[in-house]
């Protein structure tokens, strides 16, 4: 059943005068449950179809329905509700917020959210469990190592029990030992609870986790290859 639909999609910005189109009248299907990977060279269009998927931009022409959603059409305020409705984000770096303990990171997407305590308890306690760190739920990001703040920040995009889990080199960072733990993680979330998962990824090794691997080049969806 097709969850992601790119109808033209294109996206172009202005740097001065010069107009860049990182994304050039794209048409691509995703379908629910699978787990996508996305390649190409640097300014392909990679991490622009990825924002355009979150909501975090907005595409210059053409259509995208996520879910039956137009998208495309959604106002700044109707478009950020559905964002924390439907995407969770994974990046490389992991984002999480130092002050906070690894509970508190993955409890923050929930307070956008109309939940009593107890039910954000019970969320952020089966997400921790879920990615395998509830022994480190009080610790600071200062004092997980990188594996497991990855693990905390995979616990933060799926909290809210996203449609889609949008990865951004989620093992860039990572050394080959953790990195294929962390993907061992994504593709036990795809198999067991059914997520669908679109990943961008420079590691070629990565692409062994996914269904299909996708290839964009200048913009333009050159090959698509079901793993």
């Amino acid at each position: 059943m097709t969850l992601i639909a790119c109808k033209q999609l294109t996206k172009h910005y202005y740097r001065g005068t010069e107009q860049i189109t990182p994304l050039k009248n794209l048409d691509l299907i995703i379908e629910r449950g699978s787990f996508v990977a996305l390649m190409g060279p640097s300014g392909s269009g990679k991490t622009t179809l990825l924002n355009l998927i979150a909501g975090i931009d907005r595409p210059s022409e053409g259509e995208l329905i996520i879910d039956g959603a137009p998208i495309h059409t959604l106002g700044r305020n109707s478009l950020a509700q559905w964002r924390a409705d439907h995407i969770g984000y994974i990046f490389q770096l992991y984002n999480l917020i130092p002050v906070l303990t690894a509970y508190e990171n993955v409890e923050l997407p929930l307070l956008l959210h109309n939940l009593s305590r107890k039910e954000r308890h019970q969320r952020v306690a089966h997400a921790l469990d879920v990615v395998g760190i509830s022994d480190r739920h009080a610790h600071f990001p200062r004092q997980l190592s990188g594996g497991q703040e990855q693990r905390v920040a995979i616990a933060r995009a799926i909290v809210t029990e996203p449609t889609i889990l949008l990865a951004d080199e989620p093992t860039g960072d990572l050394d080959r030992e953790t990195g294929t733990a962390i993907m061992d993680l994504l593709k036990e979330l795809q198999k067991e609870q059914g997520q669908t998962i679109v990943m961008v990824t420079h590691d070629p090794r990565t692409t062994e986790w996914a269904n299909t691997l996708l290839h964009l080049e200048k913009g333009k969806l050159i090959e698509q290859v079901a793993t």
